[in-house]
């Protein structure tokens, strides 16, 4: 009996001292988890601190720029994609022709944004009482420009040539306006689509060649294809570009450069994307150069409006929509 009552009182220590680590060590996790979330809240907290707060940053040509605490009048021209992207809707919106012409893939978005002309006419600018002006390259601020910008609001310039990588620009858009974290998830975002794609359309044509070409006023004109749509198809894709695309791309730093009939007769594409603006009655898609093309003859043409198109354009949403076009286009 006395050695049964020692088994017991042995037994009951043992539980007892399981029981206590067991505490300790939910003790610790609790404690782990309240470090964890603390520390989230504290680096929250700062990064919304830093956002209400005035910043001194450089911009793209060497200028020292005052960002002013959440501003909400940002006037970006030709940058309103990489605003919508981050979630920011601009105080004006980029356009041509007296307004009528605006980027017609943003208008879900800024259907309700007043326009404004593309060249930023300063008392345009001025009437909307901006109190931030992001610029697409340093020829917008050529000659006295930048200094009567800013004097009616912090002007900083985000990219320094005509045509500058669209990334490098989304992640600056991203810096002045406080969110590194979100061009970033954008940016990670994308490539995972991208890479996506090109598996799906190596599998479904191989090594065909593609050309993207814009028709508007019985003139067709092909991308570039290092700029725009041809950055997407050829670099990002690594799809074939036909050789006359490559010609004239090496001849232009346009996006999109008019392409002569007598090289449209030589253009071998087996797969165009046609951004047309003049319509179905168009005499030029009649013509037996065109009718002679590979791509037309064989019936692979993917065709889209322009006004509603993302393929004249650059950014993450342009970009983003025509990975899904080229996907419906040339793999569904």
């Amino acid at each position: 009996m006395k050695s049964m009552k020692m088994f017991y009182i042995a037994l009951a220590m043992i539980g007892l001292i399981l029981f206590t680590a067991a505490c300790g060590g939910d003790t610790n996790d609790s404690q782990d988890e309240a470090d964890t979330t603390e520390n989230t809240e504290t680096e929250n907290t700062e990064n919304e601190e830093a956002a209400s707060e005035e910043r001194t940053l450089t911009d793209a040509v060497g200028n020292e720029v005052t960002i002013p605490a959440d501003p909400q009048n940002i006037i970006a021209s030709y940058l309103e994609d990489y605003l919508v992207a981050l979630d920011v809707t601009p105080a004006a919106q980029w356009s041509v022709q007296g307004g009528e012409s605006v980027q017609g893939y943003l208008q879900d978005s800024l259907g309700d944004v007043p326009t404004i002309p593309y060249d930023l006419p300063l008392e345009s600018v001025a009437s909307f009482e901006p109190d931030l002006l992001l610029m697409d390259s340093a020829g917008m601020v050529e000659g006295n420009k930048y200094d009567q910008y800013s004097r009616i609001a912090p002007t900083y310039v985000v990219g320094e040539a005509q045509n500058n990588d669209w990334r490098t620009e989304l992640e600056r858009v991203g810096e002045v306006l406080g969110k590194e974290d979100e061009a970033a998830q954008i940016l990670e975002d994308y490539e995972q689509n991208v890479e996506e794609t090109k598996t799906a359309v190596q599998d479904a044509i191989g090594d065909d060649s593609i050309a993207a070409i814009w028709l508007v006023g019985n003139t067709f004109y092909v991308v570039n294809d290092q700029l725009s749509a041809g950055d997407v198809l050829y670099n990002d894709l690594g799809v074939t570009a036909p050789n006359v695309v490559q010609e004239i791309a090496n001849s232009s730093e346009s996006n999109w450069s008019e392409i002569s009939l007598e090289k449209l007769a030589q253009l071998d594409a087996d797969h165009i994307i046609l951004i047309n603006d003049d319509g179905e009655g168009s005499e030029m898609l009649q013509d037996e150069i065109w009718q002679n093309i590979p791509a037309v003859q064989n019936g692979n043409i993917y065709e889209y409006a322009s006004e509603d198109s993302s393929w004249l354009y650059t950014g993450p949403i342009a970009n983003e929509m025509m990975l899904e076009d080229i996907k419906e286009s040339l793999v569904e």
